[in-house]
C-alpha cells in the first residue's frame, strides 16, 4: 500500500521542553514519529527515555549534539546519526539555524532505520512502514514498475511491501519502522 503524504495534513507539535515546534510528517500515536524540526537556538534536547532517535540535517550546517561523554557530529547535511532518547544532549549551532528530520520510536515496540537516497541509489524495503520524504527541490522514487514524483516537503507512506526503492531524481530521506517481535 502506497499513500501520498500531503504537507497540509502534517501536524505541528510543541517540543516536550517548550523550546520549539516540530512538524510531524507521519506518526503512530506515541509509538513512533517522523518529523521535521527547525533548531534556531542552541539548547537541551527533550528527554525521551525508552526511545531510539535518528536524526539527519537537511538544511543549514554546523549542528553538534553535546553529550556528557562526547559529541555527536551532525555538521554535514544528509548524514544520519543515531542516539538513545535518554542520552542528555545539548545542541550547539556553529553556523546559525538548521533543520533536521527526526525519526523516533519506542525501543520496546519498534526498530528504526534512517537513510538518504540520492539519484541512482536504491534500498530494499521489507515488511513494516517506510516514509519517503523530499526535504527540498523535487524528487522521484521508483517502486516496482511505478515512478512517484515528490514535491518539496511531500512524501509517501509505504506499507507492507517487499520491493526495492530507487531514487530516480533529487534526494529522499527514507525512514523505516518495523515492529519488534515478541
Amino acid at each position: 500500500m502506497i499513500t501520498p503524504l500531503d504537507p497540509a495534513g502534517y501536524v505541528r507539535t510543541p517540543w516536550k521542553n517548550g523550546g520549539g515546534v516540530t512538524t510531524d510528517i507521519a506518526f503512530d500515536g506515541d509509538v513512533w514519529r517522523l518529523s521535521r524540526t527547525p533548531i534556531t537556538v542552541a539548547g537541551p534536547f527533550s528527554d525521551y527515555s525508552g526511545f531510539d532517535r535518528l536524526q539527519v540535517l537537511v538544511a543549514g550546517s554546523g549542528l553538534v549534539l553535546q553529550t556528557p561523554a562526547s559529541e555527536i557530529d551532525v555538521r554535514r547535511p544528509f548524514r544520519p546519526v543515531r542516539f538513545t532518547g535518554e542520552t542528555p544532549i545539548v545542541s550547539r549551532l556553529e553556523a546559525g539555524p538548521v533543520e533536521v528530520i527526526n525519526l523516533m520510536g519506542e525501543r520496546s515496540k519498534v526498530r528504526l532505520d534512517l537513510a538518504v537516497l540520492e539519484a541512482g541509489q536504491q534500498q530494499r524495503l521489507g515488511s513494516g512502514i517506510h516514509i519517503a520524504y523530499c526535504p527540498a527541490g523535487r524528487a522521484a522514487l521508483r517502486l516496482a514498475d511505478e515512478t512517484h514524483g515528490l514535491q518539496p516537503d511531500g512524501g509517501l507512506r509505504i506499507e507492507d511491501v517487499d520491493l526495492v526503492a530507487t531514487c530516480g531524481a533529487g534526494r529522499i530521506v527514507l525512514g523505516s519502522i518495523s515492529c519488534v517481535s515478541r
